[in-house]
């Protein structure tokens, strides 16, 4: 099969592909977001350090990423995608038996590397691969169902808390994605493909190639700093609105109603004409960031108008995710694309990495979830500084 035919009905393959982005972002990512506050209340150990064994995994998860785009490229998806898929459980059933923060942190890590493997760097390359010129409604279908983790779970994963301690509340969630995403992998995904093909008229980009480039570094530059602004706050929304006032239970759902908002902002990313140059996408993204993540440090309630907020900050994350998944492909085509994607999403998934213990770790400095948030705007505007030149 090559990227640009496609064989008939790929509807299921990627309604599978799809189906395992929601419940692996959902349990592999979204579920400690939600669960942190009762781990700490239950073991003592501190919020920030919690978050910061997640975050270790995450960077574990950008360094195996490099790899796994290069096997993607060489051999295919099915193999390493499921290996993930089990990998994933594994590292949570460590996370919830763990008897300190440094066999916790273990399992993050374990889990960080699953993710590498199972989440959209990976699934990424998939498409890319599978529909070539054709990949950007499949990309945009991949993440409108990968935007309804939060909705899906957030709520699911609070429920669980509300009727059983955190440490079943994660054997459960490590049991549900092994039965459900090592399948869907397993029967969906190709086992192999043949090398992407290649225009002899047009340059044949590599890694080496591209990150001499100044077009790279400024791209990777403007991406860096839009994504510490919107993993900062969109990460910090139930701390952030519990300070203005809002109960834990309602600013939980406030954060899964963000995840829908992702979906919104996945749809809006569509109506981009194709013919727009490469940063204007990225620039757009980084302008709406600066509005709604003002927004949110500086209105002070009510609740609903919050929760408005939140949901429209959750579709500027939601077009960022499309941004960023294309970015490299719109520059530099398919070509190596697994390859050069996971040198250039790696840096990315660090500050995603940082992300979650980056914003408690401002507000803590700052004295403020507010003030975070007018941080996190002044490296979005930064972002559209940068975006031009990309």
């Amino acid at each position: 099969m090559t990227a640009t035919s496609a064989p008939p009905r790929q509807g299921g393959r990627l309604a599978a592909l799809s189906t395992g982005q929601v419940i692996s972002w959902g349990i592999l990512f979204y579920a400690l977001i939600v669960a942190s506050p009762a781990i700490a209340d239950e073991t003592g150990w501190p919020v920030a350090l919690i978050t910061l064994s997640f975050s270790c995994g995450l960077i574990a998860s950008a360094g195996a990423g490099v790899l796994v785009g290069h096997w993607l490229d060489a051999r295919g998806p099915r193999l390493i995608m499921t290996v993930g898929s089990v990998l994933g459980p594994v590292g949570l059933v460590i996370v919830a038996l763990a008897p300190d923060l440094s066999v916790f942190t273990l399992g993050w890590v374990i889990a960080g590397i699953a993710q590498s493997a199972v989440l959209y760097q990976a699934a990424f390359t998939v498409i890319a691969r599978r529909y070539g010129a054709r990949r950007r409604g499949a990309m945009t279908i991949l993440t409108l169902a990968g935007g309804l983790a939060s909705t899906v779970f957030a709520p699911v994963v609070a429920g669980l808390l509300t009727v059983t301690d955190w440490r079943t509340t994660f054997l459960l969630l490590a049991g549900i994605l092994l039965v459900t995403t090592a399948p869907l992998h397993w029967f969906s995904l190709e086992r192999a493909w043949t090398p992407a093909p290649h225009d002899p008229d047009l340059p044949a980009h590599t890694v080496s190639t591209v990150v001499r480039t100044r077009r790279f570094w400024m791209l990777l530059l403007s991406m860096l700093a839009l994504a510490a602004a919107l993993f900062s706050v969109t990460l910090s929304v139930i701390p952030l609105f519990t300070e203005k006032g809002m109960s834990y239970e309602l600013a939980a759902w406030a954060l899964g109603l963000l995840g829908a908002g992702q979906v919104i902002g996945r749809l809006l990313y569509v109506a981009i004409p194709r013919t727009a140059a490469p940063w204007i996408p990225l620039a757009a993204t980084a302008a709406l960031s600066i509005v709604f993540l003002a927004l949110l440090a500086l209105v002070p309630g009510p609740p609903w108008l919050l929760i408005c907020i939140g949901i429209a900050a959750g579709a500027v994350r939601g077009a960022q995710t499309l941004v960023q998944g294309s970015a490299v492909a719109d520059r530099w085509g398919i070509h190596s694309y697994g390859a050069i994607n996971g040198v250039f999403a790696a840096p990315i998934t660090l500050v995603g990495a940082i992300g979650p213990a980056l914003g408690p770790l401002l507000a803590t400095a700052t004295g403020s979830y507010s003030v975070m948030a007018l941080i996190a705007v002044v490296l979005a505007a930064l972002s559209l500084a940068l975006s031009r030149f990309s």
